[in-house]
């Protein structure tokens, strides 16, 4: 896929797209041809996506702090 197709694919602007990629954060992309056009394969993305909604605690319930108990505040300066 090229830039403008990935970015629609993912509901996100092209310029999101070449941010990510400029700061090396976003999914895995490659130049094609003699014009070094950027390049997305689907697959991909795909995984890379999932990889997000892994890490994202609102929803992975795993993560999500308020699905833990709270914690005790230790008590300063107690004797």
């Amino acid at each position: 896929m090229n830039v403008q197709t990935a970015a629609m694919y993912m509901g996100v602007s092209v310029n999101t797209l070449y941010v990510w990629r400029h700061r090396r954060q976003g999914p895995p992309s490659f130049r094609m041809g003699p014009g070094g056009r950027i390049m997305y394969r689907r697959v991909l993305l795909d995984a890379w996506l999932l990889e997000q909604e892994q890490v994202d605690s609102r929803s992975n319930p795993e993560l999500n702090p308020l699905n833990k108990a709270p914690r005790r505040r230790e008590r300063r300066g107690a004797a």
